[in-house]
């Protein structure tokens, strides 16, 4: 790939309908090969228009904790969340303090272990990774 980036697409849910010349596999992915500055300018793109949609304002550190949250199986815990990260856990702490605040995760205790407190997912959350999914598909089209 001589120092460059591929990109596979997820068509198989609503998103087959204009694959714009690009070639898919039998699993409904399509790939698209990028170099970085390519990859840079899609990703200048996508954050350009998540802003013009008044999307929540994510770090960098909180959207890491919150596609872990959805696309690893659960539970989630601080302290699990914290070592994935290489962080401590007042940091996922406040991290989650500001998601929980946007209504993006909830938590709990955890009714086994009364010290760890349990990550939730919400509709909230799940809808707003799913948008961003959909810009990103939407401006890789446009690669």
């Amino acid at each position: 790939m001589g120092g460059g980036f591929v990109l596979f697409i997820d068509l198989r849910q609503n998103h087959s309908d204009d694959l714009c010349g690009l070639q898919t596999n039998g699993a409904g992915n399509v790939s698209v090969e990028l170099s970085p500055s390519q990859a840079l300018n899609l990703w200048h793109r996508v954050v350009l228009a998540q802003v013009e949609e008044d999307a929540p304002d994510l770090t960098a550190r909180q959207m890491a904790i919150l596609l872990h949250i959805y696309l690893v199986p659960p539970p989630h815990t601080v302290r699990g969340l914290a070592s994935v990260l290489g962080v401590t856990k007042p940091v996922i702490t406040r991290a989650l303090d500001s998601m929980g605040t946007l209504g993006l995760v909830d938590r709990e205790r955890d009714e086994r272990d009364r010290r760890n407190v349990i990550i939730k997912r919400t509709v909230a959350g799940a809808l707003y990774l799913e948008k961003f999914g959909d810009l990103i598909i939407e401006h890789a089209r446009r690669a």
